[in-house]
């Protein structure tokens, strides 16, 4: 039976007032995104993220001159005046309440709890190797700790209690790992000729940082779930930066998709995370590993 042709136009027009409809909601004009560590690689790469769906983006970082590079980066793509840059140390509460008051005449909508410090796995012979848990210094559990999680938190507490106490809500997204929900394979970081107490590992500090992030993320889902303040973990798995051939063949015999992620291939999640194209989602855990997790 041959169907009018008023039906096939009628039915294109309903379709394409749902698809405006949809990809209206990725849409975060007039709203102003704090991003921690936003000069980093991925830090970067969020912040392009939100900048190309209309947001206003604070970099905040503890180098000024990394953050300077990462702002002529991002004003190649993006209007400038939608970029804005504070030097910010999250391990430091007097820091962050000084950039929420320069911040007191703008409502900051979305927080990205990003920064953190990534241990490179060297494993230079020596007399100890220090990524081992049983040589791990405490100077570095305790700083490590202090950025990836304490900053999160506290950032949090600032910002996050700023969006619910107006009743506007707003969007916490904390940037995890898929070390966040299986443990490091560290025969990932074998070097050929140590012997077993110098070989690397990757430190214990990144798997307790990434999962307490997750724990995080749920309680803040529930905390301030009545004001309207989401809150959602990103976990990535590994993004290829330049990895020796060696670390990347061993990585990816384990990733189901073959290889490791583009920098650029989280923009996407980041976007719906942090716009009312997931208004439902609350306290999850989004792991984008190429289907490692799930070996």
């Amino acid at each position: 039976m041959l169907l009018p042709s008023l039906y096939f136009e009628e039915g294109f027009k309903v379709i394409g007032n749902m698809v405006n409809t949809a990809f209206g909601k990725f849409n975060l004009t007039g709203k102003t995104a704090l991003i921690t560590g936003a000069a980093g690689l991925l830090g970067q790469q969020h912040a392009s993220a939100l900048l190309e769906i209309g947001a206003t983006v604070v970099l905040t970082d503890i180098s000024a001159e990394a953050l300077g590079a990462a702002c002529t980066a991002l004003s190649c793509e993006s209007t400038a005046s939608r970029i804005l840059t504070r030097v910010m140390d999250v391990s430091r509460a007097e820091s962050i309440t000084t950039v929420a008051e320069e911040f007191s005449d703008r409502r900051i909508d979305i927080l990205v709890n990003n920064a953190a410090i990534d241990p490179k796995v060297n494993g230079d012979a020596g007399i100890q190797e220090t990524s081992r848990l049983e040589n791990f210094p405490l100077v570095q559990w305790e700083l490590q700790l202090a950025v990836g999680l304490t900053g999160a938190f506290l950032c949090s507490q600032v910002f996050g209690s700023a969006m619910a106490s107006d009743g506007r809500g707003g969007v916490i997204l904390n940037i995890a790992s898929d070390l966040s929900v299986f443990s490091p394979d560290q025969r990932l970081y074998r070097k050929e000729g140590l012997p077993a107490d110098l070989q690397p590992v990757k430190p214990v500090t990144y798997s307790v940082i990434k999962a307490g992030l997750v724990g995080l993320t749920r309680y803040l889902a529930t905390y301030w779930a009545e004001q309207g303040v989401r809150a959602n973990a990103l976990s990535p798995g590994g993004v290829f930066n330049g990895q020796g051939d060696e670390f990347v063949t061993r990585l990816t015999s384990l990733i189901p998709l073959g290889r490791m992620a583009k920098a650029d291939e989280y923009q996407s999640v980041v976007q719906f995370l942090c716009t009312d194209a997931s208004a439902y989602l609350n306290g999850q855990n989004i792991v984008m590993d190429g289907g490692r997790s799930v070996w």
